[in-house]
């Protein structure tokens, strides 16, 4: 995500240490490289020209601070215009308190407005414990209600199949009908266009009349680009919007919506689309996604995603049996599944400081391939040599070899790399260091 603004900007840290003052010079030549990273990145070019002034007349003449280089100075400067131009705080869709809270989703067609109905009713059903309640007025594409019904069944939450022969005559039915099935939130997926047209903005209209719904939300793919930051302009200006989901962030190298959306459409990101998975949305933390794009890693939303597949009992347990020392491969094993629960692994770097150049690089497929590769070596071994590795002689190697598809090379290499991983896990806990998950051990 954003890789090339990240390269850029680790780039010029470098350039940038080992001087004791943020000087005029320096400065500028600094600010032309965050410039060039922007444009390149898709950025409105006033959006551009609104954050350089305002990060030049910090930076200016600033002495560093005793923690800090000149590079991590400015950097820091830059982070925080950063979060101020993605929206500053984290916005919350707060509840009504007289339910339904009725939530429109609107958007053109192929940006994931159907499949993001599915995943922020799921968002709420694990996040918040909330029961919502799905319901399409889209009667132009073929197969729309279908859709969000499978959505519904696969997130475990109610679907209304469409009650009435017109999109306004639906929105005013479901709302009825959501009240009488004392549904907590009503998610209501509108028809799509191919583009903006008055059609579709008069279709809107009429349907927020009937909804009268606490949020409007706009589904905008991150990937077009400034086409996105455009239709979130025209959206806004037509209907009124809330906030807007952006889909497909997690494949945006360049990341001019993400950075342009809030300033030029005046419209508040509220969850970012991370994948095609129904559990691959995230609240969107302007500060967070800053200091990724610096290459700063996002530790916190790191550690809610380990929390959301750990429970903490099982946590507790894996913290007593590393200061036993009694980890084995069983624990190894689900370490392993841990991690395939939290997503990609390039996702999974990337939010660990340090580590984005890392994550740039990943091949998410061969990973996966050695995932599934390690499972199969150890299903294929005992429960008495999972527990006790040092009974792996050459015979019971060459056995688990032929059991999992590998090589004997392949086993001694694992082998290895798991009396390194304990290692390093028992010098944690010596460190009174408790993972990423404070009580329990580490996700990988």
């Amino acid at each position: 995500m954003f890789e090339k603004l990240s390269e850029r900007f680790n780039r010029l840290v470098k350039n940038l240490s080992g001087q004791g003052r943020i000087s005029e010079k320096n400065a500028e030549e600094a600010l032309r490289e965050v410039r060039l990273a922007l444009l390149e990145a898709d950025v409105h070019y006033q959006v551009v020209k609104e954050f350089l002034e305002k990060v030049k007349e910090k930076a200016l003449g600033e002495r560093v601070w005793d923690a800090l280089s000149p590079g991590q100075q400015f950097i820091k400067i830059v982070r925080d215009e950063m979060t101020s131009l993605l929206g500053g705080n984290r916005r919350e869709l707060f509840l009504s308190s007289q339910p339904p809270t009725v939530i429109l989703m609107a958007g053109l067609q192929g940006t994931g407005k159907t499949t993001t109905a599915g995943k922020l009713a799921l968002h709420f059903k694990q996040k918040r414990g909330k029961n919502a309640l799905l319901v399409s007025m889209d009667l132009q594409r073929p197969a729309a209600q279908e859709q969000l019904k499978t959505l519904a069944e696969q997130v475990g939450v109610p679907f209304l199949a469409a009650p009435a022969k017109t999109p306004v005559e639906i929105a005013r039915v479901a709302r009825d009908e959501a009240m009488r099935r004392a549904a907590e939130i009503l998610i209501v997926d509108s028809a799509g266009r191919q583009q903006v047209d008055d059609g579709l903005m008069d279709e809107l209209r009429q349907a927020k009349e009937a909804l009268r719904p606490h949020y409007v939300i706009l589904v905008v793919d991150s990937m077009t680009g400034q086409d996105a930051v455009n239709q979130a302009r025209a959206f806004q200006e037509k209907i009124g919007v809330d906030g807007a989901i952006l889909t497909k962030l997690d494949g945006d190298s360049r990341g001019g919506a993400a950075l342009s959306i809030v300033s030029v459409a005046k419209v508040p990101i509220l969850f970012a689309g991370m994948g095609e998975r129904l559990e691959a949305l995230e609240p969107f933390y302007p500060d967070r996604l800053a200091s990724r794009i610096l290459g700063m890693g996002d530790v916190m939303s790191l550690i809610e995603q380990a929390q959301g597949v750990v429970e903490q009992k099982e946590a507790e347990e894996l913290q007593r049996r590393l200061r036993r020392e009694e980890f084995t491969l069983d624990d190894f094993l689900k370490q392993i599944q841990m991690v395939r629960k939290m997503g990609p692994l390039g996702d999974l770097l990337g939010k660990i400081p340090g580590l984005g150049s890392a994550a740039q690089n990943v091949d998410e497929a061969k990973a996966e391939r050695q995932f599934r590769m390690t499972e199969a070596m150890i299903r294929s071994m005992t429960a008495e040599e999972r527990r006790s590795p040092e009974l792996l002689n050459g015979s019971r190697r060459l056995r688990i070899a032929k059991g999992s598809g590998t090589t004997v090379e392949e086993i001694n290499r694992f082998l290895n790399q798991f009396r390194e991983t304990k290692k390093m896990m028992k010098k944690f806990q010596q460190k009174g260091k408790t993972g990423l998950m404070g009580k329990g051990g580490m996700p990988f």
